[in-house]
């Protein structure tokens, strides 16, 4: 970073309550990064819904992110692991959520200590929920008034701190929003390489320094009253961060033997402009894997292509569904307005392409192949019924219907086809040659016409 690098806006007007402890904390927060001198387009703020997310427009150098109510540690821990996986490497993302949100989204702090990503957590308790009314949360104190609370809290807060160290989280701390060790300590848990949270213990004065007759001199023996550690707390061993652990296990893991790919063929495909297709059958049946199989020989004849899968919840029943793109262009858009082709394998995949409106956007040149056991008319489109799942079996009768539609309409050379082949596993490849070669057999002999 050079000397003139900034993080806060040096005419930022802060946007709280006169003696609200958001304002230390941003400025600390701005301290604490000019100590480590990172680079101001390396640091991604997320911050939360409530008074804490005021911070975004004051620290313009910053990437940041702005997110629903306790979801911004989820947001984080996002960033994080695509860095951990990616190239190049780098990014800090610091979260600002306030106790309120940090108990919405409790367990996605809970995963991220879990998980050990490099995510700084800056969780500004005031006991209760600012923006909103003054509502208790999850951290309120004992006896303490809020809006909800107007008699005092009965029920015992929670100890934020106590509760992340049982998540395995390896460094911790809490700190007084007056402290003059505030800045240092975030600096300390930015600078840490895993998860790292400090919980900033400061007072609301629009409701709780009012409701409660309390000054920040208080705040020392609310603390001390609920038991709580201050300062950084020592916690377990250091442990691996989830960047090295999933660099180590990529390893370890890694067949030592190569991995066959599709190689790109010579032979062109003969297609010149965008086609939308859709296979559909049961679930189980190889639908959606000889769609990919589809995608592989369109990509190996030089054909951009994409696929989309849909099946049930309750996976192992019901349907099974593809939606593939194959264009000799870049394609930009995925959606399925109105389907090339259709090819439907069972009555589950018949059904499901009736309900999601598909067989409905289909026009008059609209193919469709069908298997011959459905027992149902489209509204409009070319009809071609073949025996599939008689003569192929229900479980080669996707694949087999890809190849009869080839045979037909010949966008991928052979050639294509055989490259796919040759990749898949040698216990696989028998059988997938033999749907192929009756669905072209089937495509080859004649076919009814609807």
């Amino acid at each position: 970073m050079t000397a003139t690098a900034l993080y806060l806006s040096p005419d930022a007007t802060l946007p709280y309550s006169r003696g609200c402890g958001h304002a230390l904390v941003v400025r600390q927060l701005s301290r604490a990064l000019e100590h480590l001198g990172l680079p101001p387009r390396s640091v991604v703020l997320t911050t939360d819904i409530g008074c804490v997310g005021l911070a975004d427009s004051l620290f313009p150098y910053l990437h940041t992110v702005h997110t629903t109510h306790g979801r911004s540690t989820a947001f984080a821990t996002g960033m994080a692991l695509a860095d951990a996986v990616l190239e190049p490497h780098g990014l800090k993302p610091i979260v600002m959520i306030g106790d309120g949100g940090a108990m919405i989204g409790l367990l996605h702090l809970v995963h991220a200590a879990q998980l050990n990503v490099d995510v700084t957590v800056l969780v500004h308790n005031n006991f209760l929920f600012g923006m909103t009314g003054g509502q208790h949360s999850a951290l309120s104190p004992l006896n303490w008034v809020t809006a909800t609370t107007p008699d005092g809290n009965w029920t015992p807060p929670l100890d934020l701190v106590a509760l992340l160290r049982t998540a395995h989280a390896s460094f911790l701390a809490r700190q007084f929003a007056t402290s003059q060790e505030l800045a240092t300590t975030i600096a300390d848990a930015i600078d840490f390489p895993g998860f790292s949270l400090v919980e900033i213990v400061e007072l609301c004065p629009a409701y709780g320094a009012r409701w409660n007759q309390a000054s920040g001199a208080a705040l020392e023996e609310i603390v001390e009253r609920q038991g709580y550690t201050v300062g950084e707390v020592e916690a377990e061993m250091e442990r691996p961060t989830f960047r090295e652990l999933y660099h180590h296990k990529l390893q370890s893991l890694r067949p030592q033997a190569p991995v066959a790919e599709v190689p790109r063929i010579h032979s062109p495909a003969n297609l010149d402009g965008e086609l939308r297709l859709v296979v559909a059958g049961t679930a189980g049946e190889r639908v959606q894997s000889a769609a990919s199989a589809l995608c592989c020989a369109a990509l190996a004849a030089g054909i951009y292509s994409t696929q989309k899968n849909d099946n049930p919840v309750t996976q192992g029943s019901g349907f099974s569904l593809s939606e593939i793109s194959l264009s000799p262009q870049p394609i930009e858009y995925t959606g399925l307005e109105c389907p090339d082709v259709v090819l439907v394998v069972s009555a589950d995949g018949w059904e499901e392409l009736r309900a999601n409106g598909t067989l409905a956007a289909c026009g008059e040149k609209t193919l469709l192949l069908l298997d011959s056991q459905i027992d149902a008319t489209p509204a409009a489109g070319r009809v071609v019924r073949l025996p599939l799942r008689r003569e192929a079996n229900p479980k080669r009768a996707a694949l087999a219907a890809i190849a009869a539609w080839l045979e037909k309409e010949p966008l991928l050379p052979m050639e294509a086809w055989e490259a796919v082949l040759a990749a898949e596993p040698p216990e696989r490849r028998a059988e997938s040659a033999a749907a192929l070669d009756i669905g072209r057999r089937l495509a080859a002999e004649g076919v009814a016409q609807a």
